[in-house]
């Protein structure tokens, strides 16, 4: 896996919206905080768009980020916010230009589309992390692991025991992202190979049934059975029906992996709360979860 240049003060970053509309009042600090860290922030034609529920059209979104993916001058791609509609223009997108000059792709939740299709089809390692339309519910430590990821600092992440966590070590690549995107993509050419691998997985606003089916399938496709390890971060804001389910989402996510035998931690700082700390995905790191608390490392700092 190809590891993009880190960013040096002075470099541009472009932000773009692959998805959901947003007005570029929205993201004031954002820019700021960028700036702060001597970025030059370029924002693209889709910041201000709207079609509906989205940033353009599915063309318009697509031209607007393959406009970023080609300039040269641009270091790395921003999401402004996720919601759904990456996987309405990933198709339409060429990547050849960006194999060979790679740059950072930052965002989580709808942006695992982009994560999980570079992955496969490219070969590039990407960030999983908060989007500046977020950017002021976040923690320091959150905003400051996006800062160190992409300025290639070490980062390492340490985090309490949880009682369904499941003790032991692994290596591997860390993948993953949202899970009712990496759902979503199984059978498609932005499908991910998850065996040897770290899973990372988190989601929002899902009734738990729905955790249930979508576990169910990862199981039955066989993307559980080979992992070096589970992070499961925030299964924010579950709902239920009126007869409940029974079970919380970490629960059905316990039950669905307790036959296998990778280390497991629940409660991992990422995905839709403030502290969502930026993850490389596609980078090989090393996971150790004890009965008091989990470690996580990248084994090296790749240029």
């Amino acid at each position: 896996m190809r590891v993009p240049p880190y960013l040096k003060k002075g470099d541009s970053v472009g932000i773009v919206c692959t998805a959901r509309h947003l007005q570029a009042s929205e993201i004031t600090q954002a820019i700021q905080l960028l700036e702060s860290w001597e970025l030059r922030v370029v924002l693209g034609k889709t910041i201000g768009l709207k079609d509906h529920q989205f940033a353009g059209t599915d063309a318009e979104r697509a031209a607007d980020f393959q406009t970023m993916l080609d300039d040269k001058n641009i270091k790395a791609i921003i999401c402004g916010r996720g919601g759904y509609g990456t996987v309405r223009m990933i198709d339409k997108i060429d990547f050849s230009k960006f194999e060979q000059q790679p740059k950072w792709i930052v965002g989580f939740s709808d942006i695992t589309v982009l994560h999980s299709h570079i992955h496969t089809n490219c070969g590039v390692a990407t960030l999983h992390a908060s989007m500046p339309i977020v950017f002021e519910k976040n923690t320091e430590m959150a905003i400051e692991s996006l800062r160190k990821a992409l300025f290639g600092e070490h980062i390492t992440y340490e985090t309490t025991a949880h009682d369904l966590n499941r003790v032991g070590e692994g290596s591997g690549e860390i993948i993953g992202g949202n899970l009712s995107l990496i759902y979503s993509l199984i059978g498609s050419n932005s499908d991910i190979d998850t065996s040897g691998k770290i899973l990372v997985l988190e989601d929002l606003d899902e009734y738990l049934y729905h955790i249930d089916r979508m576990m169910m399938n990862l199981k039955r496709s066989g993307k559980l059975e080979n992992l070096a390890g589970l992070l499961v971060g925030g299964m924010s804001d579950m709902n239920d029906n009126t007869i409940p389910f029974g079970k919380t989402a970490y629960e059905i996510i316990a039950e669905h992996t307790e036959e296998y035998n990778y280390p497991i931690s629940f409660d991992f700082p990422v995905g839709h709360w403030p502290d969502n700390q930026a993850l490389y995905l596609g980078k090989d790191a090393y996971i150790k979860v004890t009965k008091n608390d989990v470690y996580l490392k990248y084994d090296k700092m790749l240029s």
